[in-house]
């Protein structure tokens, strides 16, 4: 996507490859040692922010804990059920932040990204990628929840005229 920001244009690519970014829900995050940095913390407490819930792996869990990011544990896909894959099936989780080392860690990884795209369900594999989606997320949210409202009066003011809503309805989307 172009735009004049990278956050905008971010936003935009994922609208044009058809997994836009959700604006609300739960995002799972499972991240290999190396990625328990800044740029997950920060993508971790914006989606906070914004009032997503968080579903974390067990060290990612502990992790996200110790650096005051409240989220609940969920179980690898190893670990018995339910877990990930379960959860990502009963259409559970809108966003994936998952970065993998490891043999049974890349093994899991199959199932999640499986699971994911079948349920078009948005999944970033590096910390850089997770944190550049939240912030799009952070910027495009109250846009977003601006058009809505301004769709809402639009409703409200023309409720007679449902073909003139039918039309910003479709101006919006």
């Amino acid at each position: 996507g172009l735009d004049k920001t990278f956050e905008r244009a971010f936003w935009k690519s994922q609208l044009g490859a058809s997994t836009p970014l959700p604006t609300s829900g739960t995002v799972f995050i499972s991240v290999k040692e190396d990625d328990k940095d800044n740029a997950i913390l920060e993508a971790a407490n914006i989606l906070l922010e914004q009032g997503f819930s968080i579903l974390a792996t067990g060290g990612t869990s502990v992790w996200l804990n110790n650096n005051g990011v409240h989220n609940t544990r969920v179980k690898k896909v190893y670990e018995g059920q339910p877990n990930i894959v379960d959860a990502l099936k009963n259409s559970e989780i809108d966003l994936i932040f998952n970065t993998t080392q490891g043999s049974q860690s890349l093994k899991d990884s199959r199932a999640i990204r499986a699971a994911a795209l079948s349920n078009k369900i948005c999944y970033y594999t590096t910390a850089a990628a997770s944190n550049a989606a939240a912030k799009a997320i952070l910027v495009e949210t109250p846009r977003i929840l601006n058009s809505r409202n301004a769709l809402s009066i639009l409703a409200i003011a023309f409720s007679g005229l449902d073909a003139l809503a039918v039309i910003f309805t479709n101006k919006l989307s």
